[in-house]
């Protein structure tokens, strides 16, 4: 099972370089030339010191070039010459040195593209219940910092471990080919520094995985703050969240110490083992070139040589650490991009959805104690339909189940609309039909007109005007200095919550849905301007089948049929003459808020 999820991981990183591969690929073809270059300089400096100002033997190929230049006693004299072959090789390596690195950074920018892109598509599809289990921050964390750090280590380390391998195998074979003993020496250390860094690798990724989570609720943390900062203020807790923020603050803080403290003595070891090393090269390699089993030029070209080596090996050691940091990242990226997203049945249907609504035994729990049990009723196509009941009797959750929000399990019942089950129908053509208007609507940090029309493309100025004075909105606009165009805060935080209600009543009366909700949408306006937009409506609504959630008598007694539910069971249903003229919950809030409203006149 895990080899068959890091396959899908590694499966789905694939997926996410798919408009990146090309520059990687030529990222890696200019480092591998960038290596092949780097590789030639010592031989020329040894060549040069061993064969033009000593008497060693050139090879073949290289005393037929140095022939065709005019042969050793002009080189000799003119020793600008390997100078200049060492600093072409030098200019030519920077040409691919540079190319390699802006093919990366390009190749790299594409890839957090495409990981941001997809990831937010992802999710835009995923179940409403999925997103009521994540928290908000911890997902916008997933989709920023871990997609860094699993970019960082695919285009900081990944592309070169074709550099450091090619390079270990030359590097390693022209060091053997020149002094076996003194290229074991070099070898020797390398197994010690990879198995150390083997070693520290879990308790890195472990470690790496606790800051990644804090930093998740940090950022959850300064969301909500700054998202409800009207309620912070509100009730004075700007100490009390401070607090909060601080204490997971030093959390995070403590748990990256914790990792750097680890860090530290991961690299303080790594490079006193590399620094061991080359002091062993340095000595063993001077006692063989006194004794002259080394010459001169061989022993400055194997110190080149290990001084190529010791990044790359120490490099080999940081590449298993990012990657237990990466494969954090990733495990965390897995979860969304594996969660199981909204799906149509085979064949979904587009019926019209102006018929009866019919819920028919329908119960329902969010995971705990049943919010809805056994409830059954019908809401003739058409017409208007009132719920009452009392905070957690199931109203809203009646609405949630309608727009398939949640999916209603099998076996608990059924919701149909016209004769057709809701889970037949093509989820993108339910939505669109179904208008809701929330108790707390959710407005976007832009023009009022913006989020009115949001819904509905190029919306004609006047079909937007006409919504507002249905929604009565239009009277609150003209007082603002910008009118439509006043751009309203996160959230729509510079508006009341009654302004925002009717902002967002008029953005659902734009869609013109055959069945249109209002889940206690008037709650936060005054009762004057409550039966000003109850008037309007029953004006500009047509033939709407109009589900009516209130917790107010007078906004749903003129309504043609009225439910009342009880602890998630349905109460009573009747119009509001024949409710009232029985015992029951109905006749007790009618009486009680009736007498409210004549106290409050009197």
């Amino acid at each position: 099972m895990k080899s068959k999820k890091t396959a899908n991981k590694l499966h789905m990183l694939w997926h996410f370089m798919r408009g990146s591969k090309r520059f990687f690929l030529i990222g890696v073809l200019s480092t591998i030339a960038v290596t092949l270059l780097e590789l030639l300089s010592p031989q020329i400096m040894r060549a040069t010191i061993d064969s033009v100002l000593g008497d060693k033997a050139l090879p073949s190929a290289a005393a037929k070039l140095v022939e065709a230049i005019g042969g050793r006693d002009y080189l000799r004299a003119h020793l600008w010459w390997p100078a200049l072959a060492v600093l072409a090789i030098a200019g030519l390596a920077a040409v691919f040195q540079y190319l390699s690195t802006v093919s990366n950074t390009r190749a790299a920018e594409t890839l957090v593209k495409t990981m941001r892109d997809d990831l937010f598509g992802h999710m835009q599809h995923l179940p409403f219940s999925w997103h009521m289990k994540n928290q908000t921050g911890d997902m916008i964390q997933r989709c920023t910092s871990d997609v860094d750090t699993t970019n960082q280590f695919v285009s900081g380390q990944l592309v070169n471990v074709f550099h450091i391998v090619l390079l270990l195998v030359l590097s390693l074979a022209f060091m053997f080919s020149m002094n076996v003993r003194l290229a074991l020496v070099a070898v020797v250390t390398f197994p010690v520094i990879i198995l150390f860094s083997a070693v520290f690798q879990s308790r890195i990724g472990r470690l790496f995985a606790v800051c990644d989570e804090n930093e998740g609720v940090l950022s959850t943390l300064a969301q909500e703050n700054l998202t409800g900062v009207r309620v912070v203020r509100a009730f004075g807790r700007e100490a009390y969240e401070r607090d909060r923020f601080e204490k997971q603050n030093n959390k995070y803080t403590d748990a990256w110490i914790k990792l750097s403290l680890i860090l530290a003595k991961f690299w303080a070891t790594g490079d006193a083992l590399s620094g061991l090393q080359i002091m062993l090269m340095v000595v063993l390699g001077s006692v063989l070139c006194v004794r002259g089993s080394l010459s001169s030029g061989e022993l400055i070209a194997f110190i080149s040589y290990n001084s190529m080596l010791v990044w790359p090996v120490r490099s080999l050691g940081r590449m298993i650490s990012d990657m237990s940091k990466t494969g954090v990242s990733l495990e965390r990226i897995y979860y969304i991009m594996s969660s199981p997203v909204e799906t149509d049945t085979p064949d979904p249907l587009t019926p019209p959805l102006d018929g009866d609504i019919r819920f028919e035994h329908v119960s329902f729990s969010y995971g705990g104690a049943p919010v809805l049990r056994d409830v059954s009723f019908t809401i003739p196509g058409h017409t208007t339909f009132g719920i009452l009941g009392g905070t957690g009797s199931g109203k809203t959750t009646l609405m949630v189940l309608l727009d398939r929000l949640y999916d209603l399990p099998p076996e608990q019942g059924r919701i149909t609309i016209g004769g057709v089950p809701i889970e037949n129908i093509k989820l993108d053509w339910l939505r669109s039909n179904i208008g809701m208007v929330l108790q707390e609507p959710f407005l976007f940090s832009r023009t009022i007109g913006e989020n009115i029309g949001i819904a509905k493309k190029d919306l004609p100025r006047s079909e937007l005007r006409r919504a507002a004075r249905i929604a009565c909105l239009e009277e609150t606009v003209h007082d603002f200095a910008k009118g439509y165009d006043t751009v309203v805060g996160e959230r729509g935080i510079t508006l009341s919550g009654g302004q925002k209600q009717r902002v967002a009543i008029a953005r659902m009366l734009t869609q013109k849905t055959p069945v249109m909700v209002f889940d206690d949408s008037l709650s936060a306006v005054d009762t004057e301007t409550d039966a000003k937009i109850r008037a309007r409506l029953r004006e500009g609504l047509g033939d709407a089948t109009v589900v009516l959630i209130s917790h107010r008598i007078t906004t749903l007694m003129h309504a043609d049929r009225i439910l009342v539910l009880d602890k998630g069971r349905v109460s009573q249903i009747g119009t509001h003459d024949e409710l009232i003229s029985v015992p029951g919950i109905y006749r007790d809030i009618y009486n009680l808020q009736l007498k409210n409203e004549t106290e409050a006149n009197e």
